[in-house]
């Protein structure tokens, strides 16, 4: 009796051979945990195995070859007892182990019990009957992790000069191998470290050329991550990925509350520090599989495309897999990529201009033309110039794997259906001025229509598409203008691709009406019959036709091709309405006659000398005269709220002032440049004030380096500034000016005009909301600087910040 006391009080004090392991365990001990009730209970009394750890224990060596029920109680209990002594203080030891101490296997077990012994598919064991060590998985995960580290140690090699790199010192992986996604974050790390652009550049061109050299199959979705893009812009497949969608997949990812990564979001201002910060501690009965590069943007493709029942739990799904796989560096940059916010100083013209010197360095077989002094310069030229007149990676970077950079532009041109961006005009102060400018060049006088700036494709197949000046699919907007082109073209018209204003226009009275008019109109999905706001297409260039690009010839014969296709019909379809003189009174008397008539005012451009079409550039082959700029700076700008201050008096309630800002894209960052409050009536102040207010955020947006304890602002401002709430950037306002000054207090182009000081808007007024703008496509700091050295007047009398309310 005294006997199986002691048995008892051994069992309770030291095995405890019936508790559970912890769920969070569960993964790695459940298949050496699972033989030990099996070989004790289900045996057979003849052939009983016996069960040990540990073969030399003299305990174990006392008991007979036929051990009674109790004996083999006693010996499991004393197992399991040395088993937990045993802490292995590394993985060696665990390995050691398993490995020494194998554990027999035990008898058929029924159906029932088997379907709880399921194998692990990834372990190179499966199908066999040895049980995988529990050490096999941190192994994997060590290897990953080593690798990593020999990967980071690589990286600074990217920094090298085209002709120093070696792009097989760089890579880790194999030829031919999936190229680590880890690999593309570690590139943006070393970016976000570095200012200067030539940097920047060597680094991007010897990521590319690292691609090139390993895994050219992966180069197009490298180069859409590095874009921060999904597709080209005319395809429409964008994202679309909310804060909430995010925090909720990376709360489950990460075994967090949702509250929790809300609270971490308000305090850092940056969702992906966040989520690298909580990288997924959730154990998982198969480690995913390390992200690649193809991984990341196929399933990012995969998101943009979910609609339906249930979209938003399977976009939820895919991120949240995404986020339980990432490691190192990963979960940071996921996040900004699905946001669209990368923000490590990485412009797109940066990107073109290291595709092309990667093209150079890579094609050893193919030597530039003799005539081209500086091969990489050119290279980068062509490449910018390709994309300007064909923005679609996926047609330019096979061409130039399969060929090489000097015959790319052969290749790739424009293309039907394939939206250019469109040609811009430089901003002028007077008719004067555009007679001295063009004082020996022949030249043309348009109206400036106030609509929506478009570009209509007319396919041979007989269908039409409509596009933004963003390159947006606005086809579904306008099926009235879809109608008129088709049934105003000639019948010798088989495709053609019109640069044309869309105006709101009142048929009855024969009248252009103003843009806010046509702002009403809905965006999607418009039926005919359902149209109330009526719109007249004003067109002034054709930039293709029956099968010709036309972007190469002078605007005389582009002109003469458009009066040629169609035919005008009044509220319908119109050519822009035009004047060839070089007379000043004459191009007056035209300007008033514009602005009578509801034009904003003239675009003047050259007729046959350097008068091709340049899409996405702002030349001064067009130039822009406005009526209500010709006392002031020449031109209104686009500016972002980005914070506001509350109202006082009658404007109790609401906001009474707002804080904007342009656009620096090199920084990537939003520069302050003036205070605006006049200009809104209360209407327009409450309708403001309604729109910024779900915008609103804790604290001016910043975003922090991993390598410096600094934060690098996402705003740029004055601590002298002390506005009462901050937006996310979301809007941008179109505002005119008295002009422009330096201010010690805003921060607009600052160090290009003045080392320490900005520019500021002296007078600012609030025009309009530009709904067809994104706040990246506001005034650039730029064209702040551009506007201000243009000014006809004494700065050194204007160095104040006076007018800035």
């Amino acid at each position: 009796m005294t006997r199986l006391n002691d048995i008892s009080r051994h069992l309770s004090l030291e095995s405890h051979p019936l508790t559970f392991p912890s769920p969070k365990c569960l993964c790695l001990r459940s298949r050496r945990r699972l033989h030990k009730p099996i070989s004790l209970f289900r045996p057979k009394p003849s052939s009983l195995p016996l069960i040990s750890l540990s073969p030399q224990s003299p305990n174990l060596r006392a008991m007979s070859s036929h051990p009674s029920a109790f004996d083999v109680l006693m010996s499991g209990a004393r197992a399991s007892a040395a088993k937990k002594k045993l802490q292995p203080s590394s993985l060696k030891k665990r390995k050691t182990l398993d490995s020494t101490n194998p554990i027999e296997k035990p008898q058929l077990l029924s159906a029932h019990e088997s379907a709880g012994t399921t194998q692990d598919p990834e372990s190179p064991s499966c199908g066999s009957s040895e049980v995988v060590p529990a050490g096999k998985k941190v192994c994997v995960a060590a290897g990953a992790e080593e690798r990593t580290e020999e990967l980071k140690s690589r990286m600074p090699l990217l920094k090298k000069k085209g002709r120093e790199f070696d792009p097989k010192l760089v890579a880790n992986w194999g030829q031919g191998e999936r190229i680590p996604f880890v690999f593309v974050c570690l590139v943006f790390d070393l970016i976000d470290k570095e200012t200067g652009r030539i940097v920047i550049t060597d680094i991007v061109c010897n990521m590319l050329r690292t691609v090139m050299y390993t895994t050219p199959e992966d180069l197009v979705p490298m180069i859409y991550l590095a874009a921060n893009r999904i597709a080209p812009a005319h395809e429409g497949l964008e994202l679309g990925i909310g804060d909430g969608s995010i925090i909720k997949a990376l709360a489950e990812a990460c075994g967090r509350t949702e509250a929790h990564v809300k609270k971490q979001y308000k305090e850092r201002g940056d969702l992906g520090r966040v989520a690298n910060g909580n990288r997924s501690s959730q154990s998982t009965m198969h480690k995913p599989d390390a992200l690649t590069v193809t991984k990341v943007f196929s399933t990012f493709r995969q998101l943009a495309k979910e609609s339906g029942k249930d979209s938003q739990e399977r976009k939820k799904n895919h991120i949240k897999a995404l986020l339980v796989a990432a490691t190192d560096r990963e979960p940071l940059y996921l996040i900004r990529l699905l946001q669209t916010k990368l923000r490590i100083g990485l412009a797109e013209q940066t990107l073109l201009a290291a595709l092309g010197q990667a093209a150079v360095y890579t094609e050893k077989n193919s030597t530039p033309p003799p005539h081209i002094q500086s091969p990489l310069e050119e290279a980068a030229k062509i490449v910018k110039q390709v994309y300007s007149l064909l923005p679609d990676y996926d047609k330019i970077v096979p061409a130039l794997l399969s060929g090489d950079v000097w015959h790319l532009p052969e290749i790739c041109n424009f293309t039907l259906g394939v939206p250019v961006g469109p040609m811009l005009a430089k901003p002028t102060k007077g008719v004067s001025e555009i007679v001295q400018k063009f004082q020996d060049t022949e030249y043309t006088c348009e109206y400036k229509y106030d609509g929506e700036r478009a570009q209509i494709h007319f396919m041979e197949n007989g269908s039409v598409e409509i596009y933004s000046r963003n390159a947006e699919r606005n086809t579904g907007k306008y099926p009235d203008v879809v109608v008129a082109v088709s049934r105003l073209k000639k019948s010798s018209v088989t495709s053609f691709v019109l640069d044309c204003e869309i105006v709101a226009y009142d048929r009855e009275k024969q009248k252009i009406l103003p843009f806010q008019v046509l702002s009403t109109r809905p965006r999607k999905n418009v039926s005919v019959s359902d149209i109330k706001v009526e719109v007249c297409i004003f067109s002034f260039d054709m930039l293709y036709l029956n099968g010709r690009p036309l972007i190469q010839e002078q605007l005389k014969v582009r002109r003469e091709c458009l009066y040629d296709s169609f035919v005008e019909e009044a509220g319908f379809f119109q050519f822009a309405t035009a004047l060839t003189s070089n007379d000043i009174d004459e191009i007056q008397k035209f300007l008033d006659a514009a602005v009578s008539s509801s034009s904003e005012g003239l675009i003047i451009k050259t007729l046959n000398k350097d008068a091709t079409y340049e899409p996405s550039k702002r030349s001064l082959n067009w130039l822009k005269l406005k009526k209500d700029y010709m006392d002031s700076i020449g031109d209104s700008l686009d500016l972002v709220p980005i914070a506001a201050f509350h109202g006082r008096g009658k404007r109790t309630g609401v906001y009474g002032a707002f804080l904007l800002a342009c656009y620096d894209s090199n920084n990537e960052e939003f520069q302050s440049i003036c205070k605006v409050g006049t200009g809104l009536t209360e209407a327009m102040l409450e309708e403001r004030s309604a729109s910024l207010l779900t915008k609103m955020i804790p604290k001016p947006k910043v975003y922090d380096s991993f390598f410096q304890s600094d934060f690098y602002p996402y705003y740029r401002y004055s601590d002298s500034l002390n506005p009462d709430v901050w937006f996310d950037p979301s809007e941008v306002w179109e505002v005119k000016a008295a002009d422009l000054t330096i201010s010690p207090v805003h921060r607009a182009a600052v160090g290009i005009v003045d080392a320490n000081k900005g520019i500021s808007l002296r007078f600012p007024r609030l025009i309009r909301v530009r709904e067809d703008k994104p706040p990246e496509q506001a005034t650039s700091s730029e064209q702040v600087a551009e506007l201000y050295n243009a000014q006809a007047i004494n700065h050194s009398n204007n160095q104040n910040d006076n007018g800035d309310d």
